[in-house]
């Protein structure tokens, strides 16, 4: 994942969207929008999303059929999920969101601060974890490019 990585933000009102957007413009990161769950597979699946804060329930594909999807999906299973409801605590809902794996359930209105502080550590926190998978493959590649008699093997051999 670049390091232009966007934050898609999706719902189907257009008001949560621009409230949203605002809770997060002081992170300084790259904010885009959608408002459908079609329209947030289609940008998901073209890449270059770092995380996704998604409403729950939408005409036509829910926030969880979006989430079921992407978890199938190799190249969108972990990007971070925060999932927005407006209906008020659901143990069934949060049930089903946590056992899908979304990073995190929040409730509509949202405290812009703790948005802010969730969605800067997830967003972090993945961008880290590419960079070091990006590492790891880097750093494959050159050790299978050494000549097997060039090897360290270690101490005592």
């Amino acid at each position: 994942m670049p390091p232009d990585a966007k934050i898609l933000i999706v719902d189907d009102h257009e008001e949560t969207l621009y409230a949203l957007e605002s809770a997060l413009a002081p992170l300084g990161y790259h904010l885009t929008r959608a408002t459908s769950g079609d329209a947030a597979l289609k940008e998901v699946l073209r890449g270059h999303v770092g995380l996704l804060l998604l409403d729950v329930r939408m005409p036509g594909v829910s926030g969880l059929d979006v989430v079921r999807y992407m978890r199938g999906v190799e190249q969108t299973q972990l990007i971070p999920i925060i999932l927005v409801t407006g209906f008020g605590p659901d143990a069934e809902l949060t049930a089903t969101a946590y056992r899908l794996g979304v990073a995190d359930l929040v409730m509509k209105p949202i405290d812009p601060w703790a948005l802010r502080t969730k969605v800067r550590y997830l967003y972090d926190s993945h961008q880290r974890y590419r960079s070091l998978e990006r590492e790891v493959r880097e750093l494959r590649a050159l050790v299978k490019e050494q000549p097997s008699a060039a090897r360290y093997v270690g101490p005592g051999t």
